[in-house]
């Protein structure tokens, strides 16, 4: 398809391309915020100025409010809202040109990868993962503070609550375990830092199922807004009576499976991240830090009425943190998991060392699985 049928495709309307001046000024305001925001990672802002600036720029009359920016890796050219402050850039027009940055291509041109989004592989995932990524990095380089709103009947918090909010917010869960660093150097470079930082907390099939979550959860939104189009529309006719009442079903039964689909993916990060935490509890010193984690999870936690899976999941997983805790009262601090799985296995089964490990291990293997078998939707 060529690049002006995927404009048209798009609803983007060109006005009119930027001269060099004003491409000079917004490369430099963008590269600015992006190397200020993220100095630990060493980003060379002259030369990232120079890279944005080999970019076409456009100002255009964009299909909504929510596309103030577009970039097109096709032809290396953004396209601005002419809405837009270009003085002021918000986190939409930061979230663009991070994925220039991040693109790698091979030497015909074809797009490989954006960031946590590998285009190389069979299943071809983690698009979501990586728009929430760039979308959380894009609020932080505009110095975004995190807000709490409310979704299909859910409380969360987020730094950017108008595009993105719940994949930003189990975003926000997933970097509780793995910290910032991870995420923050694959989303820029475009490697498997973060992902196997995940995986080493979890496993690779909770990160590629968490994977397949995000995209799922970015699908049904999209169709949710596609239907609540067609509801505006119908709405106008008096006579669609019955049509009207069909597409306020479809629209609640995606509500529904967004938010089952959320919570799922929420209490299989908390179960597999916690209960490897809780496998790395070797002192009573590691006890305290394990209470104050499960405690301050509460922070990023996306909450709703009647939603009890946490509540019941930290007591049962505190019940199995104190059986850990009187068992290094007991034998001392625990120096390698190796070691005591040897040492158990020529001790008697019915001593509680044993009996301790042989039931922690069952119970968070069934917690485990119970968070795997919830509804697929």
């Amino acid at each position: 398809m060529s690049i002006s049928s995927t404009l048209k495709n798009e609803g983007i309307t060109i006005i009119g391309k930027l001269n060099t001046d004003e491409v000079n000024k917004i490369a430099s305001n963008i590269s600015k915020r992006i190397a200020d925001a993220f100095p630990e990672h060493h980003i060379d802002e002259r030369d990232l100025f120079n890279s944005i600036c080999n970019l076409d720029m456009y100002i255009a009359d964009m299909p909504n409010d929510s596309a103030m920016a577009k970039y097109f890796s096709k032809n290396n050219s953004i396209y601005f809202s002419k809405d837009m402050d270009l003085d002021d850039l918000n986190t939409l027009a930061i979230h663009e040109c991070l994925h220039f940055i991040q693109e790698i291509k091979n030497k015909n041109g074809k797009l490989l990868r954006l960031g946590l989004y590998d285009m190389q592989g069979f299943k071809n995932n983690g698009m979501a993962l990586n728009e929430a990524a760039v979308q959380h990095m894009a609020s932080i380089a505009t110095n975004s503070s995190k807000d709490t709103v409310k979704y299909y009947n859910m409380e969360l918090s987020t730094e950017s609550p108008d595009f993105y909010p719940i994949q930003t917010a189990l975003l926000n869960e997933m970097m509780y375990f793995t910290g910032t660093y991870a995420l923050y150097h694959s989303t820029l470079y475009s490697d498997d830092i973060f992902k196997n930082t995940f995986i080493a907390k979890t496993s690779k099939k909770i990160y590629e199922q968490i994977e397949t979550n995000f995209d799922l959860i970015c699908q049904y939104e999209s169709l949710l807004s596609s239907e609540t189009y067609n509801l505006s529309v119908s709405s106008e006719n008096y006579k669609s009576v019955n049509k009207i009442r069909n597409i306020n079903e479809r629209i609640e039964n995606l509500k529904r499976i967004i938010f089952e689909k959320t919570l799922e993916t929420q209490n299989t990060i908390l179960v597999n991240c916690f209960s490897n935490e809780l496998s790395y509890v070797r002192s009573l010193e590691d006890v305290d830090e394990f209470k104050e984690k499960l405690h301050n999870f509460r922070k990023v936690l996306i909450d709703t009425n009647n939603y009890n899976f946490f509540n019941d999941f930290s007591k049962h997983i505190l019940g199995l943190l104190e059986e850990k805790r009187e068992y290094i009262l007991k034998y001392g601090n625990i120096l390698s998991l190796d070691n005591v799985s040897k040492e158990l296995a020529n001790v008697n089964k019915h001593t509680y060392g044993y009996q301790f490990f042989k039931k922690l291990f069952s119970k968070l293997k069934l917690l485990i699985e119970e968070a795997i078998r919830q509804k697929e939707f």
